[in-house]
């Protein structure tokens, strides 16, 4: 997650069309830090670099359980890092329709609820990582 004076910053994802943070899964044999860089590289063209955990999310009710239209059913755990801007330019990837920075408390009205949940923990500014 990378907040910045501007706001936090929100991708249109290209999957759903909503808003959310960007992110994305580990490569086998890549380490979470590397995949965070990477990820947030391909999806924003913003070379980052993680400063703390946010939180843990992986309570279904948050939506981290999802079915996909083959029937493969799979449960996500998810981490929350706190990033920092090191270079590069913002930039759409192929998975997004659209970047931009966002108030905490004027996200567009069709953010992805688990964002908003993972923003409010965010700006609390808690030391402590969250396990939702």
């Amino acid at each position: 997650m990378i907040v910045t004076a501007d706001g936090v910053l929100l991708q249109r994802r290209d999957d759903n069309g909503k808003w959310g943070l960007p992110g994305g899964g580990v490569e086998p044999g890549e380490s979470v830090r590397v995949a965070v860089i990477r990820e947030v590289r391909e999806e924003t063209g913003l070379d980052v670099e993680p400063l703390r955990l946010i939180g843990v999310y992986s309570d279904p009710v948050n939506h981290q359980v999802i079915t996909y239209p083959d029937g493969n059913v799979i449960h996500y755990v998810s981490a929350v890092f706190e990033c920092t801007i090191r270079g590069g330019a913002l930039a759409c990837g192929v998975e997004s329709l659209e970047l931009g920075f966002f108030p905490p408390d004027a996200l567009p009205a069709d953010t992805l609820p688990i964002s908003r949940i993972r923003i409010a923990d965010a700006i609390t500014g808690r030391v402590e990582a969250f396990i939702r």
